[in-house]
């Protein structure tokens, strides 16, 4: 765990829960959908490789979203969503496990947990096509790692930095998510994936998570080198009925590049 820079309080908060969270018992065995195979699905099917994010709410943002994540989800996949991530911490994010397993039995495109694992017994409270494992909260990241994949998962191993890269490439990580949200400030900066994913093997699937909210955004972070777009906030925004659309619009992003961009 990286503690050579304060973080901002509210993750702070997020991690004093995280710690205090019981283990629920019992190791899961996951038979996952194919994480990266989908994001490639969607490239060859010429759309924008989005990961859509329920996220009732967060730290980050104003305000709840009120709408059943089951039907949030289903109209993020009819908008052409390769996969999905579903928030399953409660007390910041308003997600929960049980929210995951019913968006899961939903649809047809693989799901990624997104919470603070912080020991291998928290994988266990639901089953999920992938897990998000932020390299800067685990003090034993390679274990963790193996942890998930004995159970099935596949891993979003998530970096903010080279060095965090480097000990995400060191465990083993496929799969990694570059955050351009600095957690020390809750800044966000387009340039922090360009910066890291240069620094990338080319068999590592890529992901660029925060801050993408217009078509001009997603077509930055797949020229930087991005394998999939992990996006939230601009997908929810305007409520069920808008979700579709917003998806479409990062959806097709590389086949408008002479439109003009959305208003967010």
């Amino acid at each position: 765990m990286d503690t050579n820079e304060s973080l901002a309080p509210a993750v702070e908060s997020i991690l004093a829960a995280a710690r205090e969270r019981p283990d629920p018992g019992g190791a899961v065995s996951v038979t996952p959908r194919d994480f990266p195979g989908a994001l490639a699905a969607a490239e060859a099917d010429g759309r924008t490789p989005l990961i859509a994010e329920v996220k009732p709410t967060s730290p980050t943002t104003r305000g709840e979203n009120d709408d059943d994540p089951v039907e949030l989800a289903r109209a993020m996949v009819e908008g052409g969503a390769a996969a999905l991530s579903v928030l399953t911490e409660p007390e910041h994010f308003g997600g929960s496990p049980e929210t995951l397993r019913r968006v899961r039995e939903a649809v047809d495109v693989p799901v990624l947990r997104k919470d603070f694992l912080l020991s291998p017994g928290h994988l266990d409270a639901v089953e999920a096509d992938a897990v998000l494992l932020i390299a800067r909260f685990l003090d034993d990241l390679p274990g963790m790692l193996a942890a998930a994949r004995e159970r099935g998962f596949q891993a979003l191993v998530e970096v903010h930095s080279r060095g965090e890269l480097r000990e995400a490439l060191d465990a083993g990580a496929a799969i990694v998510g570059v955050n351009n949200r600095d957690l020390a400030r809750l800044e966000v900066d387009l340039g922090t994936f360009e910066r890291v994913a240069a620094d990338a093997p080319a068999d590592v699937t890529l992901i660029a998570e925060s801050g993408i909210s217009t078509p001009e955004d997603a077509r930055r972070m797949r020229a930087a080198g991005a394998d999939g777009l992990l996006v939230g906030t601009a997908i929810m925004r305007g409520g069920l009925a808008a979700v579709p659309g917003n998806v479409r619009r990062l959806a097709s992003a590389e086949d408008t590049a002479d439109e003009d961009d959305y208003d967010t």
